[in-house]
């Protein structure tokens, strides 16, 4: 009898698609044994692509407040289905899951699909995705999901050159190597080289073993822990909440506050970031062990 496996993602420019298909070419190859269905979170007033600089920044405060719209209903072949494995690709929006996906988990029809079911999460992003995850982590557990795996596949480059490289290709469309800037994203050969991890995953799956996948996944560096990247996003957080707050509560002043924010967000990258860098790299002889002790849970899938 075959298993039912569904890939669940959402993506703008492709990227997301490519490395969950991949990561899914392993059960798709085996056909009498699963069944793969593909489900591509719509909303039903989408966001543009390339995106208007206005309309990028404008985003902010209710991505990372987590403000949901409103979904196209998936399909009843898709509903009508239970799943033996949920393969859930998401993208990071302003150090939080994008609007779509929060969309989705905060609709009527996530729970019945994720309930008591395993989850594998899926991430391709800039390079900051680990308290996102954390965000996630607790949507999975209020939606009673069983999450068994976590996959994070990055852009490699600097974080100053791949500021430069996704602004680039959100705000033109252009991801293509341009002047001295490389392309943008996830590299093609870690994108099609993500069917290793598909094959880890059916293997224990195959098994009966995803007690013991995530511990495979990492070995065969499926996540990397960056300590800089994950003080920087603690700091993100902290300032993200004010400012989301602020310019959500006044209204009136929104497009004045949107054009400030926006000028604060490059400050702080190119400015505040080295500074928060520095200031790490003193005090690693002092937080080695507690910092140790982070990457290894942020490795793992458990919520503290």
């Amino acid at each position: 009898m075959q298993k039912n496996i569904l890939v669940l993602y959402y993506t703008q420019t492709g990227q997301l698609e490519d490395i969950v298909k991949n990561i899914a070419k392993p059960f798709e190859d085996k056909k009498d044994e699963y069944l793969v269905t593909y489900y591509n979170i719509q909303l039903k007033e989408d966001f543009p692509f390339p995106w208007p600089s206005d309309v990028f920044f404008n985003t902010f405060p209710e991505s990372y407040l987590q403000i949901p719209s409103e979904i196209i209903p998936p399909s009843d072949e898709i509903l009508n289905k239970k799943y033996d494995l949920i393969l859930f690709g998401y993208q990071v929006w302003y150090l939080t899951p994008s609007i779509p996906i929060i969309s989705f988990l905060k609709s009527s029809y996530a729970e019945p699909l994720l309930k008591d079911t395993p989850v594998i999460t899926i991430s391709g992003t800039r390079n900051m995705w680990m308290l996102s995850q954390e965000k996630l982590k607790v949507y999975l557990k209020n939606l009673n999901a069983k999450l068994v795996g976590n996959i994070a596949l990055v852009d490699r480059h600097d974080n100053y050159t791949s500021v430069l490289t996704i602004l680039r290709w959100l705000t033109t469309g252009q991801k293509e190597k341009s002047g001295m800037l490389p392309a943008a994203g996830i590299s093609d050969e870690e994108i099609s080289g993500s069917v290793k991890y598909g094959k880890i995953i059916e293997n224990h799956f195959n098994n009966n073993d995803l007690k013991n996948l995530q511990p495979d996944l990492v070995k065969n560096g499926a996540v990397e822990i960056r300590p800089f990247l994950v003080r920087v996003e603690k700091v993100g957080n902290k300032i993200f909440t004010v400012w989301s707050n602020l310019i959500i509560k006044k209204k009136e002043k929104r497009p004045l506050l949107i054009k400030f924010f926006k000028v604060y967000l490059m400050a702080a990258i190119w400015i505040i970031s080295p500074i928060v860098l520095v200031l790490h790299l003193l005090t690693t002889p002092i937080f080695w062990f507690k910092r140790q002790k982070q990457k290894h849970y942020l490795q793992g899938i458990n919520l503290k």
